[in-house]
């Protein structure tokens, strides 16, 4: 469902989003275009599940050397990046490890993903998601729907704020 309250609100708004994702494998965006009328909201998204890839879509190298592919810092980026590639006016990045530990990449820890939402290139929500053990598809829905029910939380937020400017003026 929170994929549908996605799409209405962005609509409400007449506002797009984007993903840059790399565990979640695009399923995020999948879920969000499962939606009728989801192409009036999104130009698509990016599956970066390798950091050439990553790097290859505008991630700093900075970034990477720095934090590691897996932090809250590789999230925002991810989501920023794919803002300004894509000029939606929202985007989510998402990182992180399942059930394994990846021998390429420091910082890998089984379960533990990150995302970031960023508005108009700004920050709106940045957090770690610990994902317990599953079956690989039933944990990149644990995590969608989390992180689609925060980009929810924002989006009605904003259109709170909107709504409570139109009334004050």
């Amino acid at each position: 469902m929170s994929a549908k309250k996605v799409v209405e609100l962005l609509k409400e708004l007449s506002a797009t989003i984007t993903t840059v994702e790399s565990c979640t494998g695009g399923h995020i965006i999948s879920t969000i275009t499962d939606v009728e009328g989801a192409s009036d909201v999104t130009p698509g998204g990016y599956v970066t599940y390798s950091n050439r890839q990553k790097l290859a879509i505008g991630i700093s190298e900075d970034i990477i050397e720095n934090y590691g592919v897996y932090s809250l810092e590789c999230a925002k980026a991810m989501a920023v990046v794919g803002q300004k590639n894509t000029q939606a006016d929202f985007s989510v990045g998402v990182t992180g490890t399942f059930a394994n530990i990846d021998l390429h990449n420091e910082g890998s820890e089984p379960g533990v993903v990150y995302f970031s939402i960023v508005f108009k290139a700004e920050q709106a929500i940045a957090e770690k998601i610990n994902v317990p053990i599953m079956e690989r598809h039933d944990q990149k829905q644990f995590v969608t729907e989390i992180v689609l029910k925060r980009v929810v939380d924002v989006l009605e937020s904003i259109h709170k704020a909107i709504l409570n400017f139109k009334v004050n003026v």
